[in-house]
C-alpha cells in the first residue's frame, strides 16, 4: 500500500474532495456542489472534476461505493467513499497546512487566534 506522504502536497481540488468525503459517501454531483459552496473562486469544470475523481480512484485515495441511487433518481449516479489511504492523506495535508498557518502567524502575516 502506498504511503500517504507520497501524495503531499495535495492539489486543492483533491483536498476539497477528501474533506467532503470525510463526512460520508457522496455522489459526484453532490461533491461538485459542496466544493463550489466552500467558496472556490475558480469555476469548477466538469471534465476537470471527473478527471480528478478518476485519478483519485486510480491512486486509491477514494473508492466507488456499492451504494446504488434511489429508484427516483438518475441510475447512472455513482457514489464515492474515502479510503483509509485517502483519510491519512487528508490528515497529513491538514497538518501541513496548519503548520504553514502557524508559521504565518509567527511572522505576523496573520493575526493570532483570539485567546492566544
Amino acid at each position: 500500500m502506498p504511503d500517504a506522504r507520497e501524495f503531499l502536497p495535495l492539489k486543492p481540488l483533491v483536498f476539497e474532495i477528501l474533506l467532503a468525503l470525510g463526512e460520508g459517501e457522496r455522489h459526484g454531483w453532490s461533491l461538485v456542489r459542496e466544493v463550489q459552496a466552500r467558496g472556490s473562486d475558480e469555476r469548477l469544470l466538469p471534465a476537470n472534476f471527473y478527471r480528478t475523481l478518476r485519478a483519485m480512484l486510480a491512486d486509491g485515495l477514494i473508492a466507488e461505493s456499492d451504494r446504488r441511487p434511489p429508484a427516483d433518481t438518475d441510475e447512472r449516479r455513482r457514489y464515492f467513499r474515502l479510503t483509509p489511504l485517502g483519510r491519512d492523506a487528508a490528515r497529513l495535508e491538514a497538518r501541513r497546512l496548519q503548520e504553514i498557518v502557524a508559521d504565518a502567524r509567527l511572522r505576523r502575516l496573520l493575526k493570532a487566534k483570539a485567546g492566544q
